[in-house]
């Protein structure tokens, strides 16, 4: 079998120059581009799934592209995940395993993704990138030093007011334009291909209504990394905890020896914090951290949510322990206030599972050497949709994007990363049929 390398497949991914194979009717870039124009951000604060109606009118637009692109067993269920598969192009009685590509469709919360409005630098030349609608939002090489591997790239940014959404309709965008690199060239050899498109993975919903069974792969990928060759087969164990401080309420002006506000004994709380090592502003690598992030300040009752991160299940007891010790500091200096916490298990660590399965990282790195990238394992710091698959039943590493800076108005990719993340998976597809017995 030729890889797709020795066919003449080079940059710009499936150029119309290569009489061997046919180019996608759309390209990744301009995928990208239209999908990150809507508005599908998700909400923390929503019970149903998905949390915003956005997200399922996405996915009808998603599905009805698929259906267009000659996909079959299209279909939307009622919590809005996509499904879709496409056969098989092997002789009769080979045996490949069926592969699955994974996306999620919403946007990060933290910031604003409505009216998005993507700018394309093409042909980038060096230096700092000034974002136009806001001239203090500033892409810096210091900060940023991709930049200077990335001369004479197309990077794409937003307009500095919203994030830009490459987490992850960069890899919605890819996983469309695989599609439909394989069906206009069926003589790429490839075994049956499982797609999926998730909502409300940034809230940590969605994926608790996936039906492994019915989704019917052996494994799958996620394709929702971040710098180009950045594979991970590991990511955090996380909880969350809520702690609770309850006091009493009465007017403010007959409130003498009755009132207990809750609210200060919420920021004691919160001042114990640790500094340097601890928290994620301050912390890298496999140190794991204590975050947290949001909640209520009032009279009768105060709260605040706290991420616990670590890669070992060891390292989320410390910090819970952590906590517990400052929790009793509070209660010492405010005895009147009712102090109670709950934590709740979010995902654990797929290494456990994934390290019995090592030719899903193995055959990713190879694929990505074929389409010309340095490939590296990385774990993520943070979690993905495929951490709680893995402990489904459906063993799913993590792929990159090419994206870099998710979560924020400084967010950005390329055309590179389009093609490079598109044409990896192209390879995938074809190390797994070459094996085919």
């Amino acid at each position: 079998m030729k890889s797709l390398l020795a066919i003449g497949l080079s940059v710009p991914l499936l150029a119309s120059s290569q009489p061997q194979l046919k180019p996608p009717r759309e390209a990744a870039l301009d995928r990208f581009l239209r999908y990150v124009k809507i508005d599908t951000q998700s909400r923390e604060d929503q019970k149903t799934v998905p949390s915003t109606e956005s997200q399922r009118a996405f996915a009808e637009m998603l599905a009805n592209e698929l259906q267009a692109l000659g996909a079959q067993d299209v279909r939307v269920s009622e919590h809005a995940i996509v499904h879709a598969r496409l056969p098989g192009k092997l002789p009769a009685g080979a045996n490949v395993p069926v592969i699955g590509f994974i996306a999620h469709m919403d946007t990060s919360p933290a910031v604003s993704g409505a009216n998005v409005q993507p700018i394309v630098h093409r042909n980038y030349q060096g230096g700092d990138i000034v974002l136009p609608r806001d001239p203090t939002q500033v892409i810096t090489v210091k900060d940023n030093p991709v930049l200077k591997e990335m001369i004479g790239d197309d990077i794409i940014t937003a307009d500095g007011t919203t994030l830009l959404g490459s987490d992850d309709k960069s890899g919605v965008a890819a996983i469309m334009t695989l599609v439909d690199t394989l069906v206009v060239n069926p003589q790429i050899p490839r075994g049956t291909i499982a797609v999926a498109f998730t909502p409300d993975e940034e809230v940590g919903a969605g994926i608790a209504h996936f039906d492994v069974k019915a989704f019917g792969a052996d494994f799958a990928y996620t394709v929702d990394g971040g710098a180009l060759g950045k594979i991970s087969n590991e990511t955090w164990s996380a909880r969350t905890a809520t702690v609770t401080f309850r006091g009493t309420s009465t007017h403010p002006g007959t409130a003498k020896d009755i009132m207990v506000n809750s609210a200060y004994a919420l920021a004691d709380f919160l001042a114990q914090f640790p500094g340097t090592g601890i928290l994620p502003e301050t912390t890298e690598g496999r140190v794991g951290f204590i975050h947290p992030y949001g909640g209520v300040a009032d009279v009768e009752e105060s709260s605040v949510r706290v991420l616990l991160r670590d890669f070992e299940v060891s390292g989320l007891e410390k910090q819970e322990a952590l906590l517990r010790a400052m929790i009793a500091a509070t209660q010492a200096k405010f005895p009147r206030v009712q102090i109670d916490m709950t934590v709740q298990q979010n995902y654990l660590n797929m290494n456990e599972v994934l390290k019995k399965h090592p030719e899903l990282t193995e055959h990713a790195m190879e694929a990505a050497r074929r389409a010309g990238l340095t490939p590296t394992i990385e774990p993520v710091r943070g979690g993905t949709d495929g951490a709680r698959l893995t402990f489904m039943g459906l063993p799913t590493p993590n792929l990159f994007t090419g994206g870099h800076n998710f979560h924020g108005k400084l967010e950005f990719n390329s055309r590179r990363g389009l093609e490079k993340t598109t044409e990896t998976l192209v390879h995938l597809v074809q190390i797994f049929a070459a094996q085919s017995n």
